[in-house]
């Protein structure tokens, strides 16, 4: 596989499919849809983590790197999984979560008996007081007291960070890679590959609510990701990174030849729907890193696009995840557009589940069903990322729309999602998930550098990469597009040699 222009489908698997009927998604119940992703055409999959965890953070509090979690059938599962997947040419990333562990992991329970403490950092407080003012990025301080001593923790208090400054630790995840590598895995999404070392001295950051430079991005962390370069290479295997860093030149360094294949550009994730923001973005994303870059509009951690380009009336929440009036139909409406001009652009895309559906956010939880650790650690001031992981809706009817054989999901699912059922939306001209599906086939005809071309019009952007046009109309005014070509495919119905206002359109120039 070219992993430079691949497209990869993120599974969140307890809300994928549930073979079993315990209410949550599990390796059987996705085996099952395997021929699903065939159709709709992606090369590979992106699996959230599935090793076994007690389930604080849904995965991200990791017990046990060389495993898999009972709850989703455990190893068997695992390993009928990845022959069924690579029977079908779909290749299988793993997600690595290196900065931190459970709880339950066992270096930590050694920790806490006071064996070990080493590979954690443990740190003397003052007096009464933490060692520094440090916060979670899900709210709170980011240190808990265990006897005499507090522990240092970037996300939930259930989750401690390793010390990236004692070799075990390191040697530990080398040899993790090489237990999923040896296995037949493809490759490995690295959970924020750029919070491994902290700064040596841990000192206040006094800057908040901007991000702390002390807690991530330190230069150590280069020499890591060189290692599992070559580990990754040893067995042809790839890598992507998940890096929020505070510039394009920043996220490039993790990018040279001789690091990580591929990282997200999140960028493009967090641009408003605005022609001018979008190619400022696209334009630094090629510029500064160039082939090695990787798309993506939604995962498991944000609003769905849906929601997020249909919101009309901003009432407070961070820019991955506002809260506000949402207009559904314009969001799908611009969500459209965004997949033909995200699917046009040279380098490789991801795709999170659900968005081939166009399923918008789920806003509208009841607050005691909410389990993100974000929800309370922020003192519900951020609703979390519940809302993009509830169960997907496959038929317009049944228990769980089609999700389960039980009614009682892991997490609510709203009424509305019937409208948004999968396999009606298959059978549907014109549905959202024809888009997807007809897109992807027509992509692996899409070639060459872009080329940016004229409009005449602020909010029209237009590209053209070999003989393909893209044209996007962030307005509402209907641009006349018959000088770029004749027409591919649209996000929206217009007359002839016209591309709808809020709508994209792929063209074949003569």
């Amino acid at each position: 596989m070219n992993w430079r222009d691949a497209v990869i489908y993120q599974v969140y698997l307890r809300s994928f499919h549930d073979a079993d009927g315990d209410g949550v998604g599990d390796l059987d119940g996705f085996r099952a849809k395997l021929d699903y992703l065939v159709e709709l055409g992606v090369d590979g999959i992106w699996l959230n983590p599935c090793y076994p965890s007690p389930g604080a953070d849904h995965g991200y509090d990791v017990a046990d790197y060389t495993d898999v979690d009972a709850r989703y059938g455990g190893l068997p599962a695992f390993d009928r999984l990845l022959a069924a997947a690579h029977e079908r040419g779909l290749a299988v990333l793993m997600d690595l979560v290196p900065n931190h562990c459970s709880a339950e992991h066992a270096w930590f329970k050694e920790a806490l008996a006071g064996r070990g403490r080493d590979r954690f950092i443990f740190r003397e407080g003052r007096g009464e007081e933490p060692p520094n003012n440090w916060r979670s990025i899900f709210g709170g301080p980011a240190w808990t007291r265990v006897d005499d001593e507090w522990y240092l923790h970037s996300f939930d208090s259930s989750q401690p960070d390793f010390n990236w400054r004692n070799p075990a630790v390191g040697a530990y995840f080398d040899d993790v890679l090489r237990f999923w590598f040896e296995r037949g895995v493809d490759g490995f999404r690295i959970d924020v590959a750029h919070m491994l070392f902290k700064h040596a001295d841990l000192p206040d950051w006094p800057h908040y609510p901007e991000d702390n430079p002390y807690a991530a991005n330190q230069p150590e962390v280069h020499e890591v990701i060189r290692r599992w370069r070559k580990i990754a290479d040893s067995y042809g295997r790839t890598l992507v990174g998940e890096i929020w860093v505070p510039t394009v030149s920043d996220l490039s360094l993790y990018l040279r030849p001789d690091e990580l294949p591929g990282a997200f550009y999140f960028d493009l994730l967090v641009c408003p729907w605005d022609a001018g923001r979008f190619r400022a973005s696209i334009d630094r994303g090629l510029t500064e890193i160039g082939t090695a870059i990787t798309w993506t509009l939604a995962n498991h951690d944000v609003h769905r696009t849906v929601s997020r380009f249909g919101l009309i009336s901003r009432e407070g929440g961070p820019d991955t995840r506002p809260r506000g009036v949402v207009d559904v139909a314009l969001g799908v409406r611009r969500a459209r557009a965004a997949l033909l001009l995200l699917l046009a652009l040279p380098g490789s895309v991801y795709l999170y589940q659900g968005e081939e559906a166009g399923l918008p956010e789920v806003l509208d939880l009841p607050d005691a069903a909410r389990q993100d650790p974000t929800w309370l650690r922020s003192g519900t001031a951020d609703y979390g990322r519940d809302g993009c992981r509830v169960p997907l809706p496959w038929t317009a009817s049944g228990p769980s729309f089609g999700f389960s054989t039980s009614s009682a999901t892991w997490l609510p699912q709203p009424s509305w999602f019937a409208d948004f059922a999968i396999e009606d939306q298959m059978a549907r001209d014109g549905s959202t998930w024809r888009l997807h599906r007809d897109a992807l086939r027509l992509r692996s005809r899409i070639d060459g550098e872009l080329e940016w071309l004229e409009t005449g019009r602020a909010d029209v952007l237009a590209f053209r990469r070999g003989d393909t046009v893209c044209v996007t109309v962030f307005g509402q005014e209907p641009f006349p597009s018959s000088e770029y070509g004749t027409p591919l495919l649209a996000s929206a119905d217009a007359p002839k040699g016209v591309v709808a206002g809020g709508s994209s359109a792929w063209l074949r120039s003569a």
